[in-house]
Order: C-alpha cells, then sequence, then structure tokens
C-alpha cells in the first residue's frame, strides 16, 4: 500500500483533499445538532427530573441573569431604577429574547436581597444557549452593561453569556500547532520536513471534526466530544507523522532510494503507527463499560478523528514524501549526503549517555523516579469529583462577578438549589422537617401542577460545597423518610453529586478492562508476561502523578492565576474517565515504541542489558520530541475558555510529560536491568496458543547466505581504551578465514558494537580507531551470541594469533 500511495501520490493527495472539502461543505451545509444532556438511570436526581419533566414542560430557551449592585442606597431609588428599567425593557423587545422577568413589577420583590443593594432578572432566550446567536447575546450584554453608573455595577450570567466572553474559536488549536511547529523545525531542521506532521494533522483533524458534525445528526453527540477529538487528534496526528518521518529520514541518510526509504518507513514505524492508533481507539471504547449514555458520543468522535489521523498518516503521509523527495532533509544533511555518501546508523550524544547511566545505576535512577512519583501524586488522596460551574471562572468575567454578587445577595446556596420533588397532596410535614434541618437557607414549595408538588430549597453552602453534599444525603436519608412520603431531590448540584457517585462506583471495572486489555496486546505484541505488566504499572502510576497535579492546579489552586483559569473547585466528574482513556492509549504508544526497539535487539542478541540500552538510547530522542509535541498541544486548550477543555489539556500534558520523560526514559529502563532476562521470559504452552503479532519488523532483514548451516549469529560488545573509556566511531570487521568481508560496523558513543556472522564457525574480528593500533582476535561463534569486548592502546601493534 506504501508503495502505491508513493507512486500514485498527486492521485492520493487529491482524494484526501477532495475528502476534506467535501466533508467540510457538508458538515457547513448541515450544521451541528450537539446533545449536551445525559442520562443517570436508576438515581434520584433522575426520578425527580422525569417527574419535573410531567408537570412543568421544560421551557423552550436558555434563561440568563442580569444582576445589579449599587455602593450605597438601594436599588429601589428612582436613580437606579430610571436606569435599569429601561435597559430591561429595551432587551425585552429584541428580537430572540421570549421573556424577562423585572424585580420591579408585581411579585418581584423576592429578586431584591433583604438590604436592598443586589437585585436580578432573568432573561429567557427564545432557544437554547448553544443556538442563541453571539450577536444577539452581545447584544444584551451591551444593553445591561449600558445602564452601569458611578457607584452601579451591572453584571451577567447563564450558559449563553458564558459563550461571549470565550477566546475566538480556534485559538487553542493555532497555538498548540505553531508550538508543535517550532518543536518539529528543532528536531528535523528542515521546514518541508516540519510541514508534513502538521500537514497530516490538519487532514486527520478537520475530516474527523466534519464528520462528528454530521454524526451528530443522526446519534447523539455531545459538544465535548468535537473538543476532545480536536485535543487527541491534533496530538496523535503530529505525533505518528514524527515517527513515520524520522525513519524516512534516516532511510535516506543511508543512501536509500525516497521510494525505498518511504517504504521502509511505512513497514516498520507505519506498523507501529498502526497499533498504537488501535490501542488508542480500543482504550477510547472502554468507556462503554461505564455505561453512561452520554459518553457514547464522546467515543464515537475521538475514535473517528483518531482512525482518520492514523489512516493520513500512512497514505497521504507516503505521497506527500513522494512529492518532497529528498527535500524532507535539510540543506546541510543534502549537501553532507552528496559529498560524503550514504551515512551510517549512529546514535550519539545525551541519549546514549543517559542510557549508560541508567544501565550503571539502575536502582537510584528506579528510586529516584518513584519518589518523584510518589510526592507528585500524594494530592490524589485528597481528590474529590464534582461539577465546575461560573463561580470557578477567572474573577475579571461577567459571568463570575454576577455569580459573587448573587451568592452575596441572596446567599452561597442560591446559585445551586436544590429541587425535593414529591406526588404526595400533603407536603406540610416535609417542608417543616426541611425547614427545621440544618444547612437551609431557604424553603419554598410551588403550586403543584399535575399532582407534582417541587419545593425549592436553597442551601447554606455553595454548590461544590462538602455541605451542600452531606445536606442532599440528609434530605434523603433522613427528613424524607421522617416524613412518610416519597420524595426525590434533584436539581443540577445533586445531579453532579449523582454523577460522581456513579463515576466512583463504576471506575474501578473501567480501569481494570483498559489496563487488561493492554496487558493482553502487550503479551501478544512482545511474547512476555513482565514486559506488559510492567507497562500496567506504569500506566497507574502515571495516572496518580497525573491526577495529583490535576488535584494540586485546579482543587488546591496552585497556579491558577499564573494559568489565568480562575477559581479552585471540584475535579469534573467525566474527567478521570476521559482522562484515563487516553492516557492509556497515548503511554501504549511511546510503550510500544520503545519496547519493540528492545525486543527486536533481544531477539538479536539475547542480552538483556545490550537490548534495554540501545533501545533506550535509539527511541528517547524521538519520543521526548514527540511527548514534548503533545504537551504543548494539550496546555494550548488552557486558552479555549472552557474549565472542562483547561482540566482536561493540563491533565493529559501533565500525564504525558511525567510517563514519556521520567516513566520511559527512567523507571521503565531501570526496572528492566533490574529484572534481566525474566523481562522476556513466557511460559513455552503460552507462547504457542497465542497468535504472533508483528509490531514493527526488523528493517533491514537480508537472508542467510546458502552457507549457512543454523542461521545467522552475532557478535556484540564494547570497545574501549586503556583506561575503560568508550571508544566512538571505531571499526568493527568481521572476516571470513579466508579474509572476505562479512560485516562492517562503528561503534556507538558508549562504545558498542554488533556484528552478523552468518554460520557458527571461527572467524577474524579485527577493530580500528583514529589514534589507537588495530587489534585482531579470532572468535568461536556459535547458534549463541557471542560477547567478545575489545581494548585498544596507543602505540600498541597487535598480531593476530
Amino acid at each position: 500500500m506504501a508503495r502505491w500511495c508513493y507512486r500514485h501520490r498527486l492521485v492520493v493527495l487529491l482524494l484526501w483533499v477532495g475528502a476534506l472539502f467535501g466533508l467540510g461543505f457538508a458538515g457547513s451545509a448541515a450544521g451541528t445538532n450537539y446533545a449536551d444532556t445525559f442520562s443517570l438511570p436508576n438515581t434520584d436526581s433522575k426520578s425527580a427530573y422525569d417527574l419535573m419533566e410531567k408537570a412543568f414542560p421544560e421551557r423552550a430557551g436558555d434563561t440568563d441573569t442580569v444582576v445589579w449592585k449599587v455602593d450605597s442606597g438601594s436599588v429601589r431609588d428612582d436613580s437606579v431604577r430610571s436606569r435599569i428599567e429601561p435597559a430591561l425593557a429595551e432587551i425585552g423587545k429584541m428580537k430572540g429574547v421570549g421573556d424577562v422577568t423585572d424585580p420591579y413589577a408585581a411579585g418581584g420583590a423576592a429578586q431584591i436581597s433583604k438590604d436592598g443593594r443586589i437585585a436580578y432578572a432573568q432573561v429567557t432566550f427564545a432557544e437554547q444557549a448553544n443556538s442563541v446567536p453571539k450577536e444577539l447575546v452581545q447584544d444584551v450584554v451591551d444593553t445591561a452593561q449600558g445602564a452601569e453608573r458611578a457607584g452601579l455595577d451591572v453584571e451577567l450570567g447563564g450558559q449563553a453569556i458564558q459563550r461571549v466572553q470565550e477566546p475566538p474559536t480556534g485559538l487553542a488549536e493555532l497555538v498548540g500547532v505553531a508550538a508543535a511547529a517550532i518543536v518539529l523545525y528543532l528536531a528535523f531542521g528542515s521546514f518541508l520536513a516540519m510541514l508534513l506532521p502538521i500537514g497530516i494533522a490538519v487532514f486527520g483533524v478537520g475530516t474527523g471534526m466534519f464528520s462528528t458534525q454530521l454524526l451528530s445528526h443522526v446519534t447523539n453527540v455531545p459538544e465535548l466530544a468535537s473538543l476532545l477529538a480536536t485535543l487527541i487528534g491534533l496530538g496523535v496526528g503530529i505525533d505518528y507523522a514524527l515517527f513515520i518521518v524520522t525513519r524516512h529520514r534516516r532511510g535516506l541518510m543511508r543512501g536509500e532510494k525516497p521510494e525505498d526509504a518511504a517504504v521502509t518507513a511505512l513497514n516498520t514505524s507505519g506498523r507501529a503507527v498502526l497499533f498504537a492508533g488501535g490501542t488508542v481507539v480500543i482504550a477510547l471504547a472502554g468507556m462503554l463499560v461505564m455505561n453512561l449514555r452520554f459518553l457514547d458520543g464522546v467515543v464515537i468522535g475521538t475514535a473517528v478523528t483518531v482512525v482518520l489521523s492514523v489512516l493520513a498518516a500512512v497514505t497521504l503521509l507516503p505521497a506527500l514524501l513522494g512529492l518532497l523527495g529528498t527535500r524532507v532533509l535539510s540543506r546541510r544533511q543534502r549537501r553532507k549526503l552528496a559529498a560524503e555518501g550514504p551515512q551510517p546508523d549512529r546514535t550519539s550524544g545525551l541519549a546514549v549517555r543517559w542510557s549508560a547511566t541508567v544501565e550503571r545505576n539502575p536502582r537510584k535512577v528506579a528510586t529516584l523516579a518513584v519518589v518523584i512519583m510518589a510526592v507528585l501524586a500524594l494530592p490524589l488522596l485528597s481528590l474529590r469529583l464534582g461539577t465546575t460551574d461560573q463561580g470557578n471562572d477567572d474573577a475579571s468575567t461577567t459571568t463570575r462577578q454576577a455569580y459573587d454578587l448573587l451568592a452575596e445577595g441572596f446567599g452561597p446556596g442560591f446559585n445551586g438549589p436544590l429541587q425535593v420533588v414529591t406526588e404526595s397532596p400533603d407536603t406540610d410535614t416535609l417542608v417543616a422537617g426541611i425547614r427545621a434541618t440544618d444547612g437551609v437557607a431557604q424553603v419554598v414549595a410551588l403550586p403543584p401542577g399535575q399532582g407534582v408538588t417541587v419545593i425549592q430549597v436553597v442551601p447554606t453552602t455553595s454548590p461544590q460545597s462538602v455541605g451542600t453534599d452531606e445536606l442532599i444525603d440528609t434530605l434523603r436519608d433522613q427528613v424524607i423518610p421522617d416524613a412518610g412520603v416519597s420524595a426525590h431531590v434533584g436539581g443540577v448540584t445533586a445531579v453532579s453529586k449523582d454523577f460522581s457517585s456513579v463515576t466512583a462506583d463504576r471506575l474501578p471495572y473501567f480501569v481494570l478492562a483498559i489496563i487488561g486489555l493492554g496487558f493482553l496486546l502487550l503479551m501478544i505484541a512482545f511474547r512476555s508476561i513482565v514486559v506488559p505488566l510492567t507497562a500496567a504499572v506504569m500506566n497507574l502510576i502515571a495516572a496518580a502523578a497525573a491526577f495529583g497535579v490535576l488535584v494540586a492546579v485546579f482543587q488546591y489552586g496552585w497556579g491558577l492565576d499564573l494559568l489565568g483559569l480562575g477559581k479552585e473547585g471540584p475535579i469534573n466528574s467525566f474527567l478521570p474517565v476521559i482522562m484515563l482513556s487516553l492516557l492509556f492509549g497515548l503511554s501504549m504508544d511511546y510503550q510500544v515504541f520503545l519496547v519493540s526497539r528492545m525486543h527486536e535487539e533481544w531477539v538479536h542478541t539475547k542480552d538483556n542489558a545490550r537490548a534495554v540500552r540501545v533501545g533506550l538510547a535509539e527511541t528517547s530522542r524521538v519520543i521526548n520530541s514527540a511527548a514534548l509535541i503533545m504537551v504543548c498541544v494539550f496546555l494550548a486548550f488552557v486558552l479555549s475558555g472552557d474549565t472542562g477543555a483547561a482540566m482536561a489539556g493540563v491533565g493529559l500534558a501533565a500525564a504525558v510529560a511525567l510517563d514519556a520523560f521520567i516513566l520511559r526514559t527512567a523507571l521503565v529502563p531501570a526496572v528492566m536491568h533490574l529484572l534481566g532476562n525474566s523481562n522476556w521470559w513466557l511460559p513455552a504452552g503460552l507462547d504457542k496458543r497465542l497468535p504472533h503479532l508483528a509490531v514493527e519488523p526488523k528493517e533491514d532483514a537480508e537472508p542467510a547466505p546458502a552457507t549457512a548451516a543454523s542461521g545467522t549469529s552475532v557478535v556484540h560488545g564494547f570497545v574501549r581504551d586503556g583506561e575503560s573509556a568508550p571508544i566512538d566511531g571505531a571499526v568493527i570487521l568481521l572476516l571470513s578465514k579466508g579474509g572476505r568481508q562479512l560485516d562492517r560496523v562503528s561503534s556507538l558513543a558508549d562504545g558498542s558494537y554488533i556484528v552478523s556472522a552468518p554460520a557458527p564457525g571461527t572467524y577474524l574480528l579485527a577493530a580500528t580507531a583514529p589514534s589507537y593500533a588495530p587489534r585482531a582476535r579470532h572468535v568461536v561463534v556459535t547458534d549463541e551470541p557471542l560477547v567478545h569486548d575489545v581494548e585498544l592502546a596507543e602505540g600498541e601493534v597487535d598480531a593476530v594469533t
């Protein structure tokens, strides 16, 4: 497929461009039909909602609030009324506004605070918040705030109002892509190579976003799905293309033709991308275990975007590589290739030095990594799930100031009243019991409808307070049973509490499902019990530390002012499910790319220390670059203006950073060094029964010579000087008895080397390096890998014996 896409690159490009613009046109024409409601079956708040829906038809439009406060005097003063009443009248005449409740009208006295300094009016639009035109909302805001004067403050709150104070659509995405572009340019040193991952992400996210818009007309897809699909699509789209382009550039530098290099890249890294993308989709599908129907739309939107991003990486990318040819290399690399010829693969620099450090000090590295992750995970013990509201907005926003004014004038619980709903005809005893309950500020029984009575209960504490949760429990467990009636506690605050309880109850099953699935996939891929077990433990450690950071930032409030994210509060109840799904998928990506290289080296040498060292040295740079891109993309969603998106962005950025920079480059290799050969243990009986899955085949596999008796074997070891210091760039030759060269390699920065022998037998191993005398020895190669270290000394002449 890669070769076909490469040779028919214009056709592939036109198909993708047509798909993007076709879906874009269809999505724009059809619009969106996102469903932002969710159901919690078998919960008390759902029973209350069903009764209210039966008795009181749901209002057609969104209801927002205009709040005003005077510094002195009363809101009843003529000087205040003469400014507020005309503004409310003008708002009521606007097309798209259904009704405006006026506290100055008959029956509006309850909308004025006891001290007379704060009042509010409710504005009901003709449509729900997402459908109200922003121009209309902005006119309402401008008209209301136009009534301000010295000593009179006017603020507005509500979902429709919140929409007009959000940053421009696409700002977070643009900032994330710009940051990723900088990282890519620093990694590649080529403008055209930098554009490739960006282009793949744009096509994947674009087609995924428009597809999600169309799917919203045939199934329930929440608006959150589009935001999360964009967030994860940008990250995986750029990362997957980065892995493939990196492998392609290595092939070009080795002297391969562009077409062969592209095919090899897709047949190696492309396979890993398919496997990694599949694990992300499966992890997302794990959310279905929660049995929360509104999450189905999130699964659909994000999974479709990931699938299209993977498809773009394995079809569109080879076509673009065909269009660019060798220009995917930087000018300096092209000049060096032309002047010096093919360049051998050599891993050097910080990655090799760090890999050697981990090998020498596995216990110290593992201990330090565990301590860091444990400290970061400590705040997790204080995790409290809930729902954020406009009280968590930035203090400068009008929605936050309106929220605070209502709390000041009517009590903290006014922003989240409870509804006790009953079909009992006699509610006097129940009302009296509620009024006598600690934590209740106000109780009002509304006129019954269709035999259903709604009792409005205003707590003394805020909607996010632990005291409000305790009040809900008291009403359900004590007050209502004592009254001898059947009643249910509902309202937004009660729904939030029930959602948190349902999430906490079902979360262990969800975690077991995705961890178990990951264990099975890695066991099949790497023929090991220990590797997937290690990965499962690492995923749990990464999740604990990431949620610890999330609690510290959003629940403790550490750094919220710096990030401009408003006030501290509980962690959104839906976040653990979504974060764990994405974290599991992304962690699997990095685990696959890291361990697949280690596994390849293990298969060749049966030397665990070398396999871990070489695998870490050769993959850590690209993994860290990919993680840095992910972190940039996720953190950019702090600018989205949506608290839920900001939480997801910060949480995922922390999770990816900790996973890549601490777990995959420190703790995982250190633990694998400590475990030794047991890393690759798999019971023989299980090995026979498991299917074989080639995640990333050997890149340069060559058939063994016809004279080979039992297949190729290898000789490996280190080249060092007289003081045991590694020698980088030493040339190692494996010669036959007749002097024919069989293999030639250069040692890495840590002095390591590996050469292949065509069959068991006796061979001559020669090593040379600038400023050192050559050295040669006969070596006897068997079916098992042979470890042979070479020591070179200055001024010494070695004879072959």
